[in-house]
């Protein structure tokens, strides 16, 4: 028996997790009939903590587990970095930081050479939004309605007003348009804007893709007004799109760009700042202006490199794009025999599935959970349910996922009479 898991049998985890961690989590999932607490996990499987129910993983906490859960090559890298390293200490020069962001500078959108290392995506927009402000002067930060980068200090008040309106209204200097809105970016963008900042592709906005005029139109307004772009490829990132970059479809590079979630993965936190060579301006005066305890961490290192080996291999990408394209033509067919579903929204294997209404998302989400599927709908537009499947699964199980999709949607619209 493990050393771990099924110490507590799953009434007591939810009791003492309502208890001691959150009561309103516990009764969400509760309410909405997701009663599951996580057990055993492997590739793109989990089960729940009894070991009876195994779901297939179609959201991969946003990317988290983009390689499955606890991949042998990932485990392998942790497991021999534990033998010779620990956290390190942030304010001296690293052997594991540096072979880290140079392989980062070499797989980076042109121009993205120097690397800041944080734990979680939210502290690395933070540094973004400081870079961007220090380096140019200016105060204002332009970002998408309904996007998401984050729940720390800046990254917050760049996100959709839900995340902090309960604790006092949007820093100042920060505004938002509409994403995929070129006209009304250029009305906002001002010799004051010291950045726009954008996910290539917003996730937590229900996966809109982007027109393909729309980035290369914000690239060429940010060159023209003096702001820098940041692009946030916390989700859309490594891999995930079928390349390694989701700006790489766009044919454009930011300025700074910023990665999490994947990097870790799934296994030791990691998250990185990217920024274009010139903007070490502002660190000069005082490299110590940033600094992050567990940010890099030493130990962390060899995981995050061996999951950039494994996403940048052209063999890796051309796998996702073969698995999206399945995906495309399967969806492509579930239209034509469910008047619940819209269409899939897909860049690569970045995609949602958008459904007539706006109530039917977490119906969807749960209605997935009885077929064998965990998804979540995107809480900025729940019309739409987060798809993203472990990167690394094949042929036969995106068949199974199509088939329990087709479940989910007849159960669906049964229960709605449609």
């Amino acid at each position: 028996m493990s050393s771990f898991i099924h110490q507590l049998d799953q009434p007591t985890t939810f009791d003492l997790y309502a208890r001691h961690v959150s009561p309103g989590k516990v009764q969400f999932f509760q309410s909405a009939g997701l009663a599951f607490a996580m057990g055993k996990r492997a590739g793109p499987f989990f089960w729940d903590q009894t070991g009876e129910k195994r779901l297939i993983d179609c959201h991969t906490n946003g990317g988290v587990f983009s390689l499955g859960h606890r991949h042998p090559e990932i485990i392998a890298a942790l497991r021999a970095s534990l033998d010779e390293l620990d956290i390190g200490n942030h304010h001296l020069i690293s052997e594991q930081r540096s072979r880290l962001a140079a392989k980062l500078a070499s797989l980076a959108p042109p121009g993205l050479t120097l690397t800041v290392f944080g734990v979680g995506g939210g502290e690395a927009t933070d540094l973004a939004i400081k870079v961007a402000r220090g380096v140019t002067g200016r105060q204002s930060i332009v970002s998408a309605s309904g996007g998401y980068h984050g729940h720390t200090g800046f990254a917050i008040a760049a996100g959709d007003a839900k995340f902090f309106e309960r604790s006092g209204p949007r820093l100042p200097g920060f505004v938002q348009v509409p994403f995929g809105d070129l006209e009304a970016l250029a009305a906002t963008v001002d010799d004051q804007t010291a950045a726009v900042i954008l996910e290539t592709i917003p996730a937590t906005l229900g996966m809109p893709i982007p027109p393909p005029d729309y980035l290369p139109g914000v690239r060429a307004l940010c060159d023209q007004r003096g702001a820098l772009l940041i692009l946030d490829e916390v989700q859309a990132g490594l891999g995930r799109t079928g390349q390694l970059w989701a700006c790489q479809h766009f044919d454009i590079a930011p300025d700074v760009m910023v990665l999490g979630k994947g990097l870790s993965g799934g296994v030791y936190p990691m998250s990185a700042t990217l920024l274009r060579a010139d903007l070490v301006a502002y660190f000069e005066p005082d490299p110590f202006v940033h600094i992050s305890t567990f940010g890099g961490a030493e130990v962390g290192c060899p995981v995050a490199l061996r999951v950039l080996e494994i996403t940048s291999d052209p063999a890796f990408l051309a796998h996702v794009t073969a698995i999206a394209g399945l995906f495309q033509q399967g969806f492509a067919e579930l239209s034509t025999r469910h008047g619940a579903l819209v269409r899939l929204r897909q860049l690569g294997m970045m995609m949602g599935i958008e459904l007539i209404d706006p109530q039917l998302g977490l119906l969807f989400s749960r209605l997935s959970f009885e077929h064998g599927l965990f998804t979540v709908y995107a809480y900025n537009d729940p019309r739409v349910v987060q798809f993203m499947p472990p990167l690394i699964i094949d042929q036969p199980l995106a068949a199974e996922i199509l088939d329990r999709v087709e479940a989910t949607l007849t159960s669906l619209e049964q229960m709605i009479g449609l």
